[in-house]
């Protein structure tokens, strides 16, 4: 990072995107995530939410019986 400021808004541009693509999603533990980084709490909930879906796919695809 330059000390004195950025030659032009493209190099910040660029240089904030690096920092919240490579640092602060992907590895800075965030308390409100339980101590995960965003993307893997993302992860998680994506492998969580498909989970309950096929489940409730499955579930609901029986039909029920008549007595």
């Amino acid at each position: 990072m330059p000390v004195v400021g950025y030659v032009s808004f493209s190099e910040a541009a660029h240089a904030i995107t690096d920092y919240i693509v490579g640092y602060y999603s992907a590895l800075r533990p965030h308390e409100y995530n339980g101590g995960l980084p965003p993307n893997e709490s993302e992860n998680r909930y994506w492998k969580n939410s498909n989970s309950v879906a096929s489940f409730l796919l499955t579930t609901s695809q029986k039909k029920p019986t008549l007595l």
